[in-house]
């Protein structure tokens, strides 16, 4: 059975919202909770970027049941992979076992700000292999010393670590990331309804750190509810054109900046093709339609619009989840 979740988008939201949100949604009835990781928002108009480690220390007490999950985290520029390991096992303590390890990559906007350069995609991809494997080792409670190509860790060790596992999910996009970090993930994390790449990762994905084989796929797709379908696609240019680009080119783009200037040219109409925007919970069921088809166990729902997620929570999440549950469930 699919289930379904609620973003935490800390680039719309500041982080006493983001939690009281999180409250709210476990309310409605969502199944977990996501919380993007970064430093900047995508563009200028969404106007936040709260540290989403102490956002999600503080949804952790807000909440009891939902799952959560950093999506996602970059372990290899701004955060050292020792520190994210550490990071993790609090969170999974904190969250009492309801917490999954979302990892990425990574884009410019948010790692080029601590000043180490941003590495070509071969050598971030193998930077981020070595850090997953420096996190896995981590947490196996040992004391760890490693002289890598990329990192040193100098006798470290967890202290503090969970009784429950910390599964750790990876974003993977194409052929090529599946068979390169399958192999170190008990979930996968996608952006598209792609039914090939989950047809590779069920192939590739070896259950080898102790979760189960196969492991759980997890999507996420924009939507912008509103009671006026004028307001709601106004509201999807303003603060979500960003996605036009593709991550080929989003991963590049240092600034909020360089984001308004690359997509300026975006018009409404080309956001609504995109995007359900509206009262119409129908089309929003069908935009989720593909994810269901290509094999999704979990799809993050993402409501565009820090000042509209009070009315989405109190009026359209029930009767949206009612409806994604009678055609999914």
């Amino acid at each position: 059975m699919t289930r379904f979740g609620y973003t935490l988008m800390t680039e719309q939201s500041g982080p006493k919202q983001l939690v009281e949100y999180a409250a709210r949604a476990e309310s409605a009835g969502f199944d977990f909770e996501v919380c993007s990781d970064h430093y900047s928002p995508w563009l200028a108009s969404q106007g936040h970027a709260p540290y989403a480690w102490s956002v999600l220390g503080a949804v952790a007490h807000a909440t009891s049941t939902v799952d959560l999950v950093t999506y996602v985290t970059c372990p290899t520029i701004r955060y050292h992979p020792a520190v994210v390991a550490q990071k993790a096992a609090t969170m999974q303590i904190l969250a009492d076992g309801r917490f999954t390890l979302g990892l990425g990559t990574g884009e410019n906007l948010n790692e080029h700000v601590v000043g180490e350069g941003w590495p070509s995609v071969d050598a971030r991809q193998d930077m981020f292999v070595e850090a997953v494997q420096i996190i896995r080792e981590l947490h196996t409670g040992e004391l760890v010393t490693w002289k890598g190509e990329y990192f040193d860790v100098e006798s470290a060790r967890v202290w503090d670590l969970p009784d429950t596992p910390i599964p750790i999910g990876i974003a993977m996009s194409g052929s090529k990331s599946v068979e390169k970090f399958g192999p170190l993930a008990d979930s996968l994390i996608a952006v598209s309804p792609d039914a090939d790449l989950l047809t590779q990762w069920s192939h590739v994905h070896s259950g080898a750190y102790g979760f189960e084989a196969g492991g759980r796929s997890i999507g996420q797709i924009p939507i912008c509810w509103d009671r006026d379908t004028g307001a709601a696609t106004a509201r999807a240019r303003d603060q979500f054109r960003w996605f036009a680009g593709g991550w080929a080119v989003n991963a590049e783009l240092p600034t909020p900046a360089s984001f308004d200037a690359a997509t300026q040219f975006v018009r409404e109409s080309d956001v609504a093709e995109n995007i359900p925007c509206g009262p119409d919970l129908d089309r929003i069921v069908e935009a989720v339609r593909p994810y269901h088809e290509a094999g999704f166990d979990d799809v993050a729902l993402i409501q565009i619009g820090g000042d509209s997620q009070e009315a989405f929570l109190a009026e359209a999440a029930v009767p949206l989840l009612a409806a994604l549950r009678s055609a999914f469930g």
